[in-house]
């Protein structure tokens, strides 16, 4: 059955009008994201599609389904079409203006996690949606913490999270800052915000800008083209955003105080590196599930 049709069609019709048409575009997920727009549109689960094959889909829900499909085929990324993304359990607000939460990324949450205690002060630093410091603010106890980036946009975005988070957990402490790394924290010195401004931290965390200026053509067209090159650009050699913010973090960090990065597949010496002539101490590489080295963290002693 054509999409084009008037009148109602079948779910899976549709469905497989739709993966057809992604597959043609070169997405590479094109079943899946047929899938998850239409059950976007239609408020449905992956079970009507195992189920109820045979449900109705309105022409308005066709239409907008049709909408959808057409800026995926220009290689939208699906997050900024549904406008939010799982992260941690977790459902973060996604817009053109942060980087789309990536599964790699949970394994440096998971990795503060393990050396998080009750009433620690979290740095977030280039916090884009806010996913990694609302995240360890969601699975801990009594901590609190300040998200610096650049952009007031991503604030914005990382702001509405915040207050999402919040009206299920009241506890939750955490200020978002605009500003150019460290500077942001040095224009404020002296201000306490609800306890989250400590003056110096437990724990540093970041996922900055880490891919080569020279590399930013060859990504696939969902981030060249989409994603903020702001939060990609990690200029000539893609380390000077941890060249950087190691610089200056053991202004910001107690004594003991543990610094944590994100890191490309390629950049665990580097980085390694960068710790231990600043000082640090411990430095541990940690791969993802896929294998990659993927985070580099060390403590101030």
């Amino acid at each position: 059955m054509r999409m084009e049709d008037q009148g109602k069609a079948a779910y899976r019709a549709v469905y497989e009008e739709g993966a057809s048409r992604l597959g043609k575009a070169g997405i590479a997920e094109a079943a899946l994201d047929a899938r998850l727009l239409l059950e976007y549109v239609c408020g449905t689960d992956r079970n009507t599609l195992l189920v109820h094959g045979d449900r109705e889909v309105s022409e308005e829900e066709r239409a907008r389904y049709r909408l959808f499909l057409a800026e995926r085929e220009r290689h939208t990324p699906l997050q900024y079409l549904t406008g939010e993304q799982e992260f941690m359990g977790l459902t973060f607000k996604v817009n053109e203006k942060v980087l789309v939460p990536r599964q790699d990324t949970e394994t440096l949450v998971e990795e503060v996690m393990k050396n998080l205690h009750d009433g620690m002060r979290i740095l977030d630093m280039c916090t884009g949606s806010g996913c990694i410091l609302l995240s360890l603010l969601q699975y801990s106890n009594g901590c609190a913490g300040v998200g610096v980036d650049l952009s007031e946009e991503a604030l914005a975005v990382a702001r509405e999270n915040y207050a999402r988070l919040k009206q299920k957990r009241p506890e939750m402490d955490a200020v978002f800052v605009q500003g150019d790394l460290f500077q942001a924290l040095d224009a404020c010195a002296g201000e306490t915000p609800d306890g989250a401004w400590p003056g110096r931290f437990d724990r540093i965390v970041s996922n900055p800008p880490y891919i080569r200026t020279s590399v930013i053509d060859t990504l696939m067209p969902e981030v060249r083209e989409h994603e903020p090159l702001m939060a990609l650009d990690g200029r000539e050699d893609g380390l000077y955003f941890y060249r950087e913010i190691t610089g200056r973090a053991r202004e910001y960090l107690n004594r003991g105080g543990m610094l944590y990065y994100e890191i490309g597949y390629d950049q665990a010496a580097d980085v390694a590196e960068i710790l231990e002539q600043a000082g640090f101490q411990g430095i541990e590489v940690v791969r993802d599930l896929a294998g990659e080295d993927r985070v580099v963290y060390g403590w101030r002693a």
